[in-house]
């Protein structure tokens, strides 16, 4: 009897116009960082919860479901929502948590 694996497809990683100008604010030794945490946590399984991948109480900043957090004292915050039919994930903001502030593109939002 031969097991066949079947390996899922990883979905698309689609960012939204604004995260160009959401990065610029962050300090560019922190982007390759940001980039290695989007790939390794959203291509595969976007919508499992796990301690630090976690769906947001609606209605979200930025219209995001989903928010990652990561990096040095899990300060950086990617807000995204899932598209299962098209097997896209949408990143739509990054910002960098500081107290009970999260910042975007340099301004304070509601997370």
């Amino acid at each position: 009897m031969m097991v066949v694996m079947v390996r899922k497809r990883p979905f698309a990683l689609m960012y939204d116009p604004d995260v160009a100008r959401h990065l610029r604010s962050i300090d560019k030794k922190h982007h390759s960082l940001i980039q290695e945490a989007i790939d390794q946590q959203l291509q595969f399984e976007p919508e499992t919860e796990t301690r630090n991948r976690k769906p947001l109480e609606q209605p979200a900043a930025f219209g995001a479901t989903w928010e990652l957090r990561f990096g040095p004292t899990n300060q950086f915050r990617v807000l995204y929502a899932v598209v299962l039919e098209r097997q896209e994930v949408q990143i739509l903001a990054i910002g960098i948590k500081d107290r009970n502030y999260l910042k975007v593109g340099g301004e304070e939002v509601e997370p």
